[in-house]
């Protein structure tokens, strides 16, 4: 085990990647590891609101870099301490400032690990708009009549529009009746605890665990892509739903028929059901997410401010909450509410300019600079003349667009996240050191942007690129 200070070091280094600069420096400063007991990490962090926001938007990101650090982490756990205090016993529930802590009125929130259920995502906190209403009816339906109106429920649409939040909210909905048994989880966490089942000779439990429950929750249901053996046994375990009437409810980025490499008749189940998708909100929706959050807040911020923030980010509500609950902490700071000029300042580095830029547009750009096919870059050819311009396209879709590894993968030709990673990390490291590179780099996004208008990733049929949006 490494000590606590080299493990989150280490672990903040893959967070770093994964998060905008923004998220990083607002959310990440002044936390450190505590302490590491019977595999449980002990995260200090400054305050109740980082606490909150980090166990409820990153715990996820946070729980799986610590465990690529080091073997044994089960859990992560969130205590309130100062960064002069390392080494002191933290205090449970000690706050930086009592007036702060008054202000956010924000309750204990303790997912259960019975069900994997958030306590905070129910429908009397999901705001319902034009965009997600049909989702919405569609989720009303379900919990009506579980197991037989819209059985399975599919749910898709881009990351960040509360997918997440609305079929949690199903679970929590028949968890507080107690008449029926929820359980949440990602397609990832299924394919690992199947993987570890499959490995330790314990398929018996795994099949026992995964048949006891009334409904059964499915996030992220896209990532099953490839993966042929945990496929067959989602089908399995949805035919064993469908026949004793309980209910399944999956989520994803794209409609069945835009996952790519998934089994027909998986795919025809998930089409069996409701598929219902949810758009980015209007601007009467955001104002009103906007407005519902702000009632918890510990500062009241300008209506001229709330206007900017909703007309400045129009596709994702994560984005939008995430640069509200920035605005709201630095005005809280400064004990006042933060300029329209303050404010763009400040969420400059996480916001995303509107016109679009597609894939091939940066595998074009970048291969035009250096006089190579276009096509070349996504085929699996280890010429030197290559390699170098495919890296780099990848490194740009990472950096400038938040692309996820697995989806640059995807587009790129069909490659393993790995090695995205590893071109990511190499032409980042390569740049600090190399200047001839580091002009490269300018030019070659001097072109993209001035031809593609803006830094919004969005998708092109191309080769092997999909047309569905990145997110």
């Amino acid at each position: 085990m490494l000590d606590t200070k080299k493990l989150w070091e280490k672990a903040v280094v893959e967070i770093e990647l994964e998060v905008s600069k923004a998220n990083f420096s607002t959310w990440f400063k002044n936390t450190f590891v505590h302490r590491v007991d019977d595999g449980v990490v002990t995260l200090s962090v400054p305050n109740a609101f980082v606490r909150d926001w980090l166990r409820d938007r990153f715990h996820k990101l946070i729980l799986r870099s610590l465990r690529n650090c080091t073997e044994g982490i089960r859990a992560v756990d969130y205590s309130i301490q100062k960064p002069e205090d390392r080494g002191k016993e933290p205090k449970v529930g000690q706050v930086e400032s009592e007036l702060f802590a008054d202000q956010m009125k924000m309750p204990e929130v303790f997912i259960n690990q019975e069900d994997n259920l958030n306590p905070r995502y129910t429908y009397d906190t999901f705001i319902v708009g034009s965009f997600n209403e049909l989702a919405y009816a569609a989720s009303q339906a379900v919990i009506k009549s579980p197991g037989a109106a819209y059985n399975p429920l599919f749910i898709y649409g881009p990351t960040g529009l509360g997918k997440t939040h609305l079929i949690q909210a199903i679970g929590n909905y028949f968890k507080k009746g107690g008449a029926r048994r929820s359980y949440y989880l990602t397609s990832e966490r299924y394919c690992n605890e199947f993987v570890n089942a499959v490995r330790n000779q314990k398929m018996h439990i795994f099949k026992e665990k995964y048949t006891k429950y009334d409904v059964l929750i499915i996030d992220d249901i896209q990532f099953l892509s490839e993966k042929d053996k945990t496929q067959e046994e989602i089908f399995h375990l949805f035919n064993h739903y469908h026949e004793y009437n309980k209910q399944i409810v999956f989520s994803s980025d794209k409609p069945p028929k835009q996952i790519p490499k998934i089994e027909d008749r998986l795919r025809s189940r998930f089409e069996g059901g409701m598929i219902v998708d949810i758009s980015p909100p209007d601007y009467e929706s955001r104002v009103a997410i906007m407005e519902s959050k702000l009632r918890s807040a510990p500062f009241a911020i300008s209506s001229e401010l709330v206007s900017y923030l909703a007309s400045s980010i129009e596709d994702n509500i994560r984005e939008l909450e995430g640069a509200l609950n920035m605005v709201v902490l630095q005005s809280h700071l400064k004990k006042r509410s933060l300029s329209v000029a303050e404010a763009k300042l400040l969420i400059k580095n996480s916001m995303r300019p509107q016109k679009s830029i597609s894939v091939r547009d940066v595998v074009r750009t970048v291969a035009n600079f250096y006089n190579i096919e276009e096509q070349l870059v996504y085929e699996k050819t280890r010429r030197k003349d290559v390699v170098k311009p495919r890296q780099i396209a990848m490194y740009i879709l990472r950096e400038d667009f938040a692309t996820s590894y697995p989806s640059i993968g995807e587009k790129m030709g069909g490659r393993d996240h790995t090695t995205v990673i590893h071109a990511y990390e190499k032409v980042k490291c390569d740049l600090k050191k190399d200047a001839l590179l580091s002009q490269e780099m300018d030019q070659i996004k001097n072109l993209l942007y001035k031809h593609g208008g803006g830094s919004t990733i969005s998708m092109e049929p191309s080769f092997t690129i999909m047309p569905e949006v990145i997110s």
